[in-house]
């Protein structure tokens, strides 16, 4: 069996390429169901703001590469797509998922929300059944790992998180939140964070919207000073806000250019939604500053070298993970072919049982007793073979052994 990741991610795409590579859960679900239908035995799609991953098992890594590859293009009819697609295999493809559930491979390192993200992805890939027993012991294996460098080495100890950043940027272009007032549109998790983060710059009035206003009113008792608003009546209060911070998971377009009339002289508008929440034109109009997700890789934290240093740390740890990990992948293939070998055997003892209980007339005793003797028999035969596979340290020697104990038993 073995493993691959095939996907797009901040590090190699514009945030205009990840947009349109950006699955929705109803999404997953149909390009989980078509690449199983091409071949590809186990499937998680891991999709958030600054990636889109597929990470995949089956038989041949190289053709699951290719057509996961292709697949990418085909499912978004996006040619352009086929440009900034990154690929990983086997021992690569493990690594890049532990870094990606650390944090370590995010735009702020050690940021918190991935590990929820993933958490929720592989959850909703066991429900639908794609992700089973080579991904889920994957999957496992790096979430716990990664909980364990958080609580070890507390490289997210500090808050910097893609809504601290945010807030961190904003306060850059605007000096100081005293006396201003912010829309905040969408109550998801990085919002929450975000009007947290805005009432410790003690902002002035935080109006709050969102599709299910509902969610708004529930919220409302764990925050002072909010206001909550009719996710209708987003647009007739802009003249009251010196900020809009948007992050909700619509697939549309929530704030439009042509709906914007009566702003303040200066309106500053953060998009850190992915596909984006805010018309990229807004930015044309007169007094308006646009900033989205790829704009806070221009921040520099105070502490970005000191999580780059315990990052090593970290790094060392998964490194002695994902050893671990491989000897168990690695026994897998071994175990899978000693069950055919010991199969293969009952298949024959049963086969000359029949042929000796038919051909002799025993009794129940003696029939006991020449199934005990036959059994032994067979097992002894296999027994020293499967002991020498065991040890044999040497990953492609080993595999080239299954592949010639699988050819000559036909297994």
């Amino acid at each position: 069996m073995n493993i691959g990741v095939v996907g797009i991610n901040h590090n190699y795409a514009p945030i205009e390429i990840r947009e349109s590579a950006s699955f929705r859960d109803t999404q997953k679900i149909e390009a989980i169901n078509l690449l199983l239908d091409k071949g590809i035995e186990e499937v998680v799609i891991l999709s958030t703001c600054n990636r889109s991953e597929i990470y995949f098992s089956c038989e041949d890594s190289i053709n699951g590469i290719e057509i996961i590859s292709n697949f990418y293009g085909e499912f978004f009819n996006e040619e352009i797509l086929s440009n900034y697609i990154f690929t990983r295999k086997n021992n690569e493809a493990i690594n890049h998922l532990f870094y990606v559930c650390a944090g370590l491979d995010s735009l702020i390192i050690g940021e918190d929300q991935i590990l929820g993200q993933v958490i929720d992805t592989h959850e909703f890939c066991m429900t639908i059944g794609s992700s089973k027993k080579i991904l889920n012991k994957i999957f496992r294996e790096a979430i716990t790992t990664s909980k364990e460098i958080k609580t070890k080495i507390k490289i997210s100890e500090k808050p910097l998180s893609i809504s601290y950043i945010g807030i961190k940027l904003l306060k850059e272009k605007i000096k100081t939140f005293k006396g201003k007032n912010a829309l905040v549109i969408g109550v998801g998790k990085m919002n929450k964070l975000t009007i947290k983060y805005l009432q410790e710059e003690k902002i002035g009035q935080i109006y709050v919207s969102n599709r299910n206003h509902g969610k708004v009113k529930e919220i409302e008792k764990f925050y002072n000073n909010i206001i909550p608003i009719m996710y209708e009546d987003r647009y007739s209060i802009l003249d009251k806000v010196d900020i809009i911070i948007s992050a909700t998971s619509s697939p549309h377009i929530v704030v439009k250019k042509d709906e914007i009339k009566n702003i303040k002289s200066e309106l500053h508008i953060m998009d850190i939604a992915l596909p984006r929440d805010i018309d990229p034109k807004v930015s044309e109009i007169k007094g308006v500053q646009l900033y989205d997700i790829d704009d806070l890789k221009k921040i520099q934290s105070d502490n970005t070298e000191k999580r780059k240093e315990l990052s090593e740390i970290a790094k060392k740890i998964i490194e002695d993970k994902v050893y671990d990990l491989n000897i168990w992948l690695n026994s897998c293939t071994i175990h899978s072919t000693i069950g055919s070998l010991n199969s293969r055997c009952e298949s024959i003892k049963k086969d000359t049982l029949d042929y000796i209980f038919r051909k002799i007339e025993l009794d129940t005793k003696d029939k006991k007793i020449i199934d005990k003797i036959l059994s032994s028999a067979l097992k002894r035969m296999i027994r020293e073979p499967i002991i020498n596979l065991k040890n044999i340290e040497d990953d492609e020697k080993r595999k080239e052994i299954v592949d010639i104990i699988q050819k000559l038993f036909e297994i």
